[in-house]
């Protein structure tokens, strides 16, 4: 067989100006530009209010909250798996 060449990734750019203009790597279509960053007022507040930082531990979250239930549902899950990959037959 032929020898193939090895799959080149996305160009990445480092110019501060677009990166400062434009949401680069956004537009998934072949043909097109970047999309065009907007003025801070016209995205919602919601937007600049998201946690962005490492995920919180159960022990953060607060017992009222859906987020610590989905949390502490997982972890239950994955302790059951864990001990059951050790359970002897």
């Amino acid at each position: 067989g032929q020898a193939q060449e090895p799959q080149q990734g996305p160009e990445v750019c480092t110019e501060p100006a677009v990166l400062a203009k434009h949401a680069v790597g956004v537009n998934y279509y072949k043909q097109g530009s970047d999309v065009a960053l907007k003025d801070d007022a016209d995205y919602p507040d919601w937007l600049f209010q998201m946690y962005l930082g490492p995920p919180k531990k159960l022990e953060e979250l607060d017992p009222e909250t859906p987020e610590y239930w989905r949390l502490l549902r997982k972890l239950n899950t994955w302790h059951r798996n864990k001990l059951s990959k050790n359970r002897k037959f």
